[in-house]
């Protein structure tokens, strides 16, 4: 531990900070829910329709759209954090 201190010291986030944090991961939460109901609802409908080729599509795009969401995310974040080592 000591070590992990030295090369990585741990911050302290003040509560502001910790707000800010929260409300980044608000938002991209609400974007990710937006996508999910959206992209859903287009799979379902492809469902009743016997559309499989294009449920997959979809399966495959709401994947990938959620895995984007939340790199973005994390990079926001970090971005953040490292404002507030300065």
């Amino acid at each position: 531990m000591e070590r992990l201190q030295k090369s990585e010291p741990s911050v302290s986030l003040t509560d502001d900070q910790k707000k800010q944090l929260a409300e980044i991961d608000s938002k991209f939460t609400a974007k990710i829910a937006e996508k999910e109901v959206f992209l859903k609802d287009q799979i379902a409908k492809a469902e009743i329709a016997g559309k499989f080729e294009e449920v997959e599509a979809l399966q495959k795009q709401l994947t990938s759209e959620v895995r984007r969401l939340q790199e973005d995310c994390e990079s926001q974040k970090g971005k953040l954090r490292v404002s507030f080592a300065r």
